[in-house]
């Protein structure tokens, strides 16, 4: 099988903080005095050269979405979560197309749940220079009945999902300043419903950014224990009520 395959370095990875468990241990993204390696800000919003390149072969990059440690999007104001998208797709855009990469993953872990570490609110790009193959994505996991759409930037919950259950996803068919904002607009409702109206037991998700084809696909996962039939036989599974979620929206937060 020809797959991608990344080594992650044990002994950097060791030496890791974490505050999602620990939530009285040192936050490195508060102590603003002693960041290294700004490449960028907008006001709270930095962009950093990650400290613990774990990924052997890669270059990673943390967003720090602002100077609240336990703040998330949905808390953000209009302006600050339009400033952040605006900032990120700017910059994951010119790793893009700088030539020095093949791919540049874009995405946010949020939770214990999700594969994150730091609680305080980021995201991260990591920089591939080389591929086996081209990553794994395809416009029909996108696909479903629609919640909103609006300037170009339409919501939906996937009737092919990639991994099983709910996946909500935000399709951007035109980059301009109206369809960020859009896109903006979209993530917050999304991670509000996710955090604060999905499952009493969901504390974590998963946001994850493709650009295809001129298109920029977002997709939004709930994280929970990823369903066993995906695991081992790689069977997707949808819930059977997800042609509903459209009218949950509405309710909640207006057509």
């Amino acid at each position: 099988m020809n797959h991608n395959l990344l080594e992650f370095d044990m002994a950097l990875g060791r030496q890791k903080p974490e505050t999602i468990v620990h939530t009285d241990h040192y936050c490195p993204f508060c102590d603003r005095e002693n960041l290294e390696n700004i490449i960028d800000s907008d006001g709270s919003i930095l962009l950093v050269r990650n400290k613990y390149n774990v990924l052997k072969g890669t270059d990673q990059f943390v967003l720090i979405e602002g100077d609240a440690c336990h703040s998330d999007m949905p808390e953000y104001t209009t302006e600050h979560m339009r400033k952040l998208i605006r900032f990120g797709i700017q910059h994951w855009r010119q790793l893009l197309h700088c030539g020095k990469y093949q791919e540049v993953l874009f995405f946010k872990n949020f939770g214990p749940l999700s594969g994150g570490t730091i609680r305080h609110p980021h995201m991260q790009l990591i920089a591939i220079p080389n591929l086996s193959v081209a990553i794994a994505v395809s416009p029909e996991e996108f696909d479903g009945p629609v919640i909103y759409a609006q300037n170009n930037v339409t919501m939906t919950v996937s009737d092919q999902p990639r991994i099983g259950f709910w996946e909500f996803n935000l399709i951007v068919r035109k980059l301009t300043d109206q369809s960020l904002d859009t896109l903006a607009d979209y993530l917050q409702i999304v991670t509000d419903y996710l955090t604060h109206h999905f499952h009493k037991r969901c504390n974590s998700y998963n946001i994850f950014f493709y650009h295809r084809d001129k298109t920029i696909y977002v997709k939004l996962m709930p994280r929970f224990a990823t369903p066993p039939v995906f695991v081992g036989y790689g069977i997707r599974v949808r819930p059977t009520n997800y042609e509903t979620i459209a009218e949950e929206f509405h309710n909640l937060y207006g057509k």
